[in-house]
C-alpha cells in the first residue's frame, strides 16, 4: 500500500483506551529517545505500555521507565502491532522505511525526522503556534526542524502586534542537534584540545575541528548557496506560521555547546515596529515562552540557562536602529526537548485534548 493511502483515515482508528496508550519509541537509545522516557514520566501522556525499538546493535539493552527495566527490541515492520502511538526519532531513512508499517498497523505516527515535513498532507504542528493544524484525520504528523520550532515559538506571540513582513535569523546550534555521537565527540575533542595526552577522537565525516571552534552547519550547500539546514528553517518556518511568501534569510552555524540552540532574530513588520514594552508584554503572555531580559544585570538567554527547560527563553528585546519597522530578539531553546521530544509529546497530548484519542 502507498504511504499516501496509509495517511488517510481508517475506520475504527480512534478508539477509547480506558487503561492508557500503547506507545512505541523508535530510536529509543538515541539522545532524543532518552528524553521521551523522561517526558512520559513527568507529563500527562497516559502510557499503559511501552515498546522500545532500535537497530540491531542496540537490541538487548535495557532502559528504565517507571522504575522498571524495559528491553530494547529490534525495529521491524511487525513491531507496531497493537501500538496506538509510535514516536519516531531514528533519522529520515529509517522513517521512510518503517513509518508505512506503523501506519498500516493502525498506529498514529509522530515523526521527528525530515522525511515527511514538507508534504502537503502532513501537518507540521507546533502546539503553541498552530494547534489548529492538527485534525482528527491526521495519522502521520511531523515534528519540525528543531531550529524552526524554537524560532516559531519565540516569535509567534508577536503576531498580535502586526503582520510580519520579513525575518532574518542567525543560529548558533549545539552538538545535540547532531545526536549523542556528536555530543560525545565534542566532549572528547575538548578534552584532547586542553590535554595533549588525551586521545583525539576519531573525526566525524564532514565535521571540521569542533573544540573551541564554530563553522557553517554541517549539511550540504545547495544550489541557492544556502546549506540544507538553512533551507529547512526557511521552508518549515513558513509552513508553521502559515505564511508561504514570508521573506526569510537564515544563517545556521554549529557552535561548541552541548545542548540548546541560540538564535539572533530581526523581525520586520508591515507597519512601524511595536514598542519594546508592547513586545515584552506580548512575549510575557505567549505560550511556551519565558522572557529573560534584564539589561541592568546583563541577564539574557543563554544555552546554559535554556538547557533542560521546556520553554523558549527570549531576551535582548530592542528596536532595530537601522529599520523603523523591525525589532530584534535573542532566543535560546533546548534542542532535545522543545526542539524534538517535547514537541512530539505535546502533539500527542493535543490529540488527546481534542478528543482524537481518548484514555
Amino acid at each position: 500500500m502507498e504511504l499516501t493511502q496509509l495517511t488517510q483515515p481508517v475506520a475504527g482508528f480512534t478508539r477509547e483506551v480506558s487503561q492508557g496508550l500503547r506507545v512505541a519509541v523508535v530510536g529509543a537509545t538515541g539522545a532524543v529517545g532518552g528524553e521521551f522516557l523522561s517526558l512520559f514520566e513527568s507529563r500527562r501522556l497516559p502510557v499503559q505500555s511501552l515498546r522500545l525499538l532500535a537497530s540491531e546493535r542496540s537490541v538487548g539493552k535495557t532502559m528504565v521507565f517507571r522504575d522498571e527495566a524495559h528491553t530494547v527490541e529490534l525495529l521491524s515492520e511487525a513491531a507496531f502491532e497493537g501500538i496506538d502511538i509510535a514516536f519516531f526519532s531514528a533519522g529520515a531513512t529509517r522513517s521512510r522505511e518503517f513509518v508505512p508499517a506503523a501506519l498500516a498497523a493502525g498506529a498514529r505516527v509522530i515523526d521527528n525526522s525530515s522525511a515527511f515535513r514538507m508534504r502537503a498532507d502532513v501537518p507540521l504542528v507546533v502546539p503553541e503556534v498552530n494547534p489548529d493544524a492538527l485534525t482528527e484525520s491526521d495519522r502521520l504528523l511531523a515534528v519540525a526542524n528543531c531550529t524552526a520550532i524554537i524560532l516559531c515559538v519565540g516569535i509567534a506571540g508577536l503576531r498580535t502586534l502586526g503582520r510580519f513582513s520579513r525575518l532574518i535569523v542567525s543560529t548558533y546550534q549545539s552538538a545535540s542537534g547532531g545526536g549523542a555521537q556528536m555530543m560525545h565527540h565534542l566532549e572528547e575533542a575538548t578534552r584532547a584540545y586542553l590535554d595533549p595526552t588525551h586521545p583525539t577522537p576519531a573525526p566525524i565525516p564532514g565535521l571540521p575541528e569542533y573544540a573551541f571552534n564554530l563553522f557553517s552547519h554541517n549539511t550540504p550547500i545547495l544550489e541557492n548557496g544556502y546549506n540544507d539546514e538553512e533551507n529547512k528553517v526557511i521552508a518549515e518556518t513558513r509552513k508553521i506560521l502559515g505564511m508561504d511568501d514570508l521573506p526569510i534569510s537564515a544563517t545556521c552555524v554549529r557552535v561548541p555547546v552541548l545542548r540548546a540552540h541560540s538564535e539572533s532574530v530581526t523581525l520586520e513588520f508591515d507597519g512601524p515596529a511595536p514598542s519594546v514594552e508592547d513586545v515584552r508584554a506580548a512575549l510575557d503572555s505567549a505560550a511556551g515562552v519565558t522572557v529573560v531580559d534584564d539589561r541592568a544585570l546583563n541577564l539574557f538567554p543563554t544555552p546554559r540557562l535554556a538547557s533542560h527547560q521546556n520553554d523558549v527563553l527570549v531576551g535582548r528585546i530592542r528596536q532595530d536602529l537601522s529599520n523603523p519597522h523591525a525589532v530584534q530578539l535573542f532566543l535560546c531553546g533546548d534542542q532535545l526537548l522543545k526542539g524534538a521530544a517535547l514537541n512530539a509529546v505535546q502533539i500527542a497530548e493535543l490529540a488527546l485534548e481534542k478528543g482524537f484519542i481518548t484514555s
